[in-house]
């Protein structure tokens, strides 16, 4: 695959990811835990949603360089593009706000499936994690506990860091917390994909390809 495509999947991808949170958000039963801290954030700041995005994925690519972590192309476009693409369909402003809890129920879990084949998009060009997975690899070579414990504990923090700031949990944050995984996994192996066959590029390896062609 070459330079171009992978590009152009990763970007898919991200677009696909923006879309997913805010089909997840416009459930209006309660966000995903980062989301929780993204809109409190938001809402005590009156930046916008997608500055906001942006601004904690920087700190926190910032916080796993010095933990030792190389991020690589996609981290970068990551931290970039899906706040820019969320602020562009918040004023595009096409996805309803549901309405009552079943509808909302419904949402969330296609904004799940959405987020799950985001994922897949912008994980298999190789280009490198997001910022907030690149954090839960770097606190787990660190602190030496699972991936699992480390993401628990980091998205406990948010959700209730963002609460007191005025992000909504409920419900949803319970299902999204138990249903991303289940989804992403069942969805993988619907498209016969495995993360773990993926090899990715730091930013100086991905460089040093492009100046050799």
């Amino acid at each position: 695959m070459n330079f171009f495509i992978r590009l152009v999947k990763l970007i898919i991808g991200l677009f696909l990811y923006a879309l997913g949170i805010m089909v997840t958000i416009r459930a209006n039963i309660g966000y995903s835990p980062w989301d929780v801290f993204h809109v409190g954030v938001s809402k005590t700041t009156g930046l916008s949603l997608g500055t906001i995005s942006i601004l904690v994925g920087f700190i926190i690519i910032i916080i796993t360089t010095i933990l030792g972590e190389k991020f690589g192309l996609g981290t970068v476009l990551n931290m970039l593009l899906i706040g820019i693409f969320i602020d562009f369909i918040i004023k595009l402003d096409f996805i309803p706000m549901a309405d009552n809890f079943l509808i909302g129920v419904v949402m969330l879990l296609l904004g799940i499936v959405i987020i799950a084949f985001a994922t897949y998009f912008y994980i298999s060009p190789g280009f490198g994690a997001g910022p907030r997975d690149g954090l839960m690899v770097a606190l787990s070579r660190k602190s030496k506990y699972s991936i699992g414990i480390c993401r628990g504990i980091i998205e406990f923090i948010a959700a209730v860091g963002g609460y007191f700031l005025g992000g909504m949990l409920g419900l949803g944050t319970l299902i999204s917390v138990v249903m991303v995984g289940i989804i992403i996994q069942y969805t993988f192996k619907i498209i016969n994909f495995d993360p773990k066959a993926v090899r990715h590029e730091n930013i100086k390896e991905t460089f040093e390809n492009i100046m050799r062609k």
